[in-house]
């Protein structure tokens, strides 16, 4: 008998992949093709739908190759993506969010931050549906952007006929429809779910308040009127065409997407502990470029600077929040990137055959010695990392990074010590997320993860040993790709909800204990410290800014 194959998409800030998985969320074969991103000025991070889409056909053709999978296997397919904004004119066709001009260049990355003017002007109203983003709306979102392309380009923005996040343009690509997920217009495009403060739908009096009234017109068909669940099935799934360019059969059905974190979440949240507890509330930690922090709860729950409560973005009749670092693995590179040692240690990682992150752990080894512990060598060196701002709980994109204890040393040690640092930086940031959002009643006492930072060993026990949490890490390979996977198997009815789809795929998990006594001790001190260099960073904005003519 032929079991049934599941194909998961995802479509991260660097590169497409595809996977595919079984009923049971073991996964058969992966493959993974780099996409073009153009940095044309500061704060600006632009793509191609078009490059990303033949990304994804490549990756789809090498996974079915790869793993002698027939089309007639594949039963469902689902996707994932970045929170990415996608512009299109009125034959649907790529048209230009650039200032360049170039129609290849239709999406604003996540990250780019052009919209920082238009971000601050949205929040100085406070408008009370900004209380579901953390009373603080992100430039990262898609109404800042937005704004910016009417205000700077403003014949692009009056050609545009059809604005999508990123994995909603994918199922549009696949399916020629134009319904989107609950998941991304609730999360970033202000769109009210079931139980939002002003009932379902879109609330015109803030689109009309922040000067976005073109989107109310043709019945909001600009930026979507009709939504479905993540997981559901959309209409009658892959178009002929988009069937032929990925080598399966036009009908296989194709879920409602969901933003890559969420599918992260998706595919971790269910994981087995061999020690499970009685108990536990979990926050799914999605480390990539950026990392996010999602919990789900039964209640809404209002958390300044965490964005949501979104309701049933991730599974019907629950509450999530979002909160995150815009940089994590980039903060990482930007350590790496900007160290005169870093190409030499490189050089040394590639003739042992080991990577550069194995490297710099045996570098932190031999200073430490066999008797001592790696955590403490970083005693007098510190990182503030909001490199690109703080997400959250701060919510502040103008933030700025800072690294304290430096030496006259610009060599391996001084770099493998930087390294180090910036793993705790990221760990004490996690500590505040989930400290803002127990204050408030979400009772974490468990993180699960997934990303690529999830393979890296250093980061998870630096992040169990600031937190004083258990962290949960899935043997599952590619859990984002899974989630992914259960979306489409949930489409494709093997499974009757994501609940369901997370029961039977997600699979065991390892646990990795918080250690006690001296360890901890040693965190909460530097913890003490990353939020001292929050405080300081705000004092000497406000030294280089009260005086007005300096």
């Amino acid at each position: 008998m032929m079991h049934p194959i599941f194909i998961g998409i995802d479509v991260g800030t660097g590169s497409a992949r595809a996977g595919a998985f079984d009923q049971n969320g073991r996964l058969i074969a992966s493959f993974a093709v780099e996409i073009e991103t153009f940095y044309p000025q500061p704060d600006f991070v632009e793509q191609s739908s078009t490059n990303i889409w033949e990304a994804i056909c490549k990756a789809t053709h090498a996974v079915l190759s790869n793993a002698d999978i027939t089309a007639e296997q594949v039963k469902g397919i689902g996707f994932d993506a970045t929170c990415s904004l996608v512009a299109l004119d009125q034959d649907f066709q790529p048209i230009s969010i650039s200032p360049s001009g170039d129609n290849k260049r239709n999406i604003v990355v996540w990250m780019d931050h052009r919209a920082l003017s238009q971000t601050a002007r949205i929040n100085a109203q406070k408008h009370p549906i900004l209380q579901f983003t953390g009373n603080v709306i992100s430039p990262e979102m898609q109404i800042p952007k937005l704004l910016w392309l009417k205000e700077n380009l403003p014949s692009l923005f009056e050609k545009t006929a059809h604005f999508f996040d990123l994995p909603d343009w994918l199922v549009h690509r696949a399916t020629g429809t134009q319904t989107r997920s609950l998941c991304s217009a609730t999360c970033k495009w202000t769109y009210q779910g079931k139980n939002g403060y002003s009932g379902e739908g879109w609330d015109r009096e803030f689109l009309n308040s922040v000067g976005l009234e073109p989107l109310l017109q043709d019945n909001t068909a600009r930026i979507g009127n009709h939504f479905a669940a993540p997981g559901a099935a959309i209409d009658t799934g892959l178009t002929d065409d988009a069937a032929n360019e990925l080598g399966l059969i036009a009908g296989t059905p194709v879920a409602a997407s969901l933003i890559d974190a969420y599918a992260g979440a998706l595919g971790t949240m269910g994981v087995e502990a061999k020690t499970p507890k009685a108990s536990s509330a979990r926050v799914a930690l999605i480390s990539g470029t950026s990392a996010c922090h999602i919990t789900t709860t039964s209640e809404p729950l209002f958390v300044p600077g965490v964005w949501g409560p979104y309701f049933s973005v991730l599974g019907p009749d629950q509450w999530a929040n979002e909160a995150g670092q815009s940089m994590a693995g980039a903060l990482i590179d930007r350590v790496l990137d900007g160290h005169s040692a870093t190409s030499s240690l490189r050089l040394q990682a590639d003739e042992q055959k080991i990577s550069l992150y194995d490297q710099l752990e045996q570098v932190l080894a031999e200073q430490a010695g066999c008797d001592a512990d790696t955590h403490t060598l970083t005693r007098h060196i510190h990182i503030q990392p909001d490199f690109h701002g703080n997400r959250a709980p701060l919510a502040d994109p103008l933030r700025k990074g800072a690294i304290t204890g430096l030496t006259k040393d610009c060599g391996v040690t001084d770099l493998a010590l930087q390294y180090l640092a910036a793993l705790q930086a990221l760990a004490y940031g996690t500590r505040q997320i989930i400290e803002a959002m127990n204050e408030k009643g979400a009772g974490i006492d468990t993180i699960v993860v997934s990303g690529g930072l999830a393979l890296n060993a250093l980061y998870l026990r630096e992040h169990a040993d600031a937190t004083g949490l258990r962290i949960l890490q899935t043997t599952t390979q590619e859990p984002v790709l899974l989630g992914s996977a259960m979306l489409a198997a949930t489409a494709a009815g093997q499974f009757d909800t994501l609940q369901d789809a997370m029961r039977e795929m997600c699979g065991p998990a390892r646990t990795i204990a918080p250690r006690r006594g001296k360890p901890r001790a040693f965190h909460d001190a530097k913890y003490a410290v990353f939020l001292k260099m929050q405080t300081d960073f705000a004092a000497y904005r406000d030294l280089m800014t009260s005086p007005g003519d300096i």
